[in-house]
């Protein structure tokens, strides 16, 4: 009888849910989709309820596996959306739709907070800068706007630890997902009580903190009939779904990269010693004394969605990418900027918004697929310029590419010869669920630690190495997206 993990995704647009053997091989998987709400202006929510109901959904899909039959699941890990702020009362009941993190509904609490605390204050002790799309101010929204809410709010969960309570019963946190909230310090993994004051934030409503990899409970017998697993199977706290998905993808040395190519972009690099910037994101890796210096754009994977929907005339992203290979690196000086929602790192501005520039009569609709292509890039590297500033050496970063956009081999290419670095492409594509399905692994003892959990799953598919004649020739095309990027910043401040 061979020992199964089971890995979980809570994302942004569905949730993911697959079964591996020890050596990473899939054995089934499954992805359910849940709406995202947009009630008001800035609003942008999700009901976890929503989540719970299609994991349950796709676990009973993959159970349904004639493999299983002889094999065994000894252990979970869940993986999740960042910055969730979901208040559940004392019996686990989901109070409210959570803000997840393109939501900026809590712009005003920014100002309010300036008043008191200072943003030097809030990044020494979190690494982080004060954005209304992390959870502090989040819940700060809930005190201030929704006050009967709040008061009767038990605990805030974020996205794992909600599906985590729901398997398990066990209210929880973890190391890397505390990141979101201000009133942690990342480095000691504990919640500094004096900026919990300050903030007027209980400490009380926050969850008890486990490593990622650190076993909250088991399958309950409420759980295991609603899902068709096994009763007392152990369940990990897991973590941040960035963080899982650069464990999936073999990211636990200094100066490993992952390259997020999924809804969002950007980059996560593992560091042995922690290194922030008051634009990027710090968070502890979901494996001990490691930790993610992390640039988090808007506009990743979903800015080429949205090009397809609204005019991509019902072509395949195949071909989508086809008609862009016939546009020389540059796209001919048509230049995107990806703001579709706003930004994220290193902006933090909610009202920039995205455009093309650089369009003529004699500009095609293959320039702007281009374009899209590279904006994402641009936006990703701009991150990466930024984390030169902390003291991170750019040129030497080992980058593994994960999400939709590593299927595509053009993408990938513009990402190597725009950073000049190596890519690599891991042979599977469920980087993130096998990323929570390893956490598992070395809980129950699968494995004997990270590195003998990634030696023995994370294979690699191909890689892609920069062209310098190619590199600069986008150096002029770089030079004015960052320019129009200060520009439209500067112009839509908040």
């Amino acid at each position: 009888m061979e020992k199964l993990l089971l890995g979980i995704d809570i994302g942004t647009s569905s949730c993911k849910v697959a079964i591996f053997k020890s050596d990473g091989e899939v054995v089934s998987q499954s992805s359910s989709h849940y709406p995202i709400y947009y009630p008001k202006p800035g609003w942008v929510e999700q009901n976890p309820e929503e989540w719970w109901m299609e994991v349950c959904k796709s676990i009973q899909k993959c159970l349904e596996s004639k493999l299983l039959i002889d094999n065994e699941i000894v252990g979970i890990g869940i993986a999740g959306q960042g910055w969730s702020a979901i208040p559940v009362d004392k019996e686990g009941n989901c109070l409210h739709n959570t803000p997840i993190w393109l939501d900026t509904r809590a712009t005003d609490i920014i100002s309010n907070v300036a008043s008191s605390i200072t943003d030097e204050d809030i990044y020494n002790v979190s690494g982080n800068s004060f954005s209304p799309t992390y959870t502090t101010p989040k819940i700060l929204w809930f005190k201030k706007h929704m006050p009967e809410l709040f008061n009767r709010t038990y605990k805030f969960l974020q996205s794992n630890s909600f599906i985590g309570m729901k398997l398990t019963g066990k209210m929880s946190s973890d190391r890397s997902q505390n990141y979101g909230l201000h009133l942690y310090n990342p480095i000691t993994y504990q919640y500094d009580l004096e900026m919990a004051s300050r903030f007027g934030i209980p400490i009380d409503k926050l969850p008890e903190i486990y490593q990622c990899h650190e076993v909250i409970g088991t399958i309950t017998e409420e759980a295991a009939a609603i899902t068709g697993l096994k009763v007392g199977i152990p369940v990990i706290a897991g973590g941040l779904d960035a963080a899982c998905g650069a464990l999936g993808a073999g990211v636990i040395q200094n100066y490993e990269t992952q390259l997020q190519g999924g809804q969002a972009g950007g980059v996560s690099i593992c560091l042995n010693e922690p290194k922030t910037h008051p634009k990027l994101i710090f968070s502890p890796h979901v494996i001990p004394n490691r930790w993610l210096l992390q640039g988090g754009t808007v506009g990743g994977g979903g800015a080429l969605r949205w090009f397809k929907e609204e005019f991509g005339e019902h072509l395949s992203f195949d071909e989508l990418t086809k008609r862009a290979e016939q546009i020389p690196e540059g796209s001919d000086g048509v230049v995107f900027l990806p703001y579709l929602a706003g930004e994220r790192s290193p902006l933090w501005n909610p009202k920039v918004k995205a455009m093309f520039y650089g369009l003529s009569f004699k500009e095609t609709k293959s320039h702007a697929i281009r374009a899209v292509l590279e904006g994402v890039v641009f936006s990703v590297y701009h991150n990466l310029l930024i984390a030169k500033e902390a003291g991170v050496d750019i040129e030497k970063l080992d980058i593994s590419a994960m999400g939709g956009a590593a299927n595509s081999m053009l993408w990938i290419q513009i990402y190597s010869d725009v950073t000049g670095c190596r890519i690599k492409v891991p042979s599977s594509d469920t980087a993130t669920t096998l990323g929570a399905a390893l956490l598992a692994g070395v809980a129950v003892g699968v494995y004997n630690n990270f590195d003998d959990a990634v030696e023995q799953t994370v294979k690699i598919n191909r890689q892609h190495l920069p062209d310098l004649n190619r590199r600069e020739k986008y150096e002029e095309s770089l030079a004015l997206y960052l320019k129009l990027s200060t520009w439209l910043n500067k112009e839509m401040f908040i």
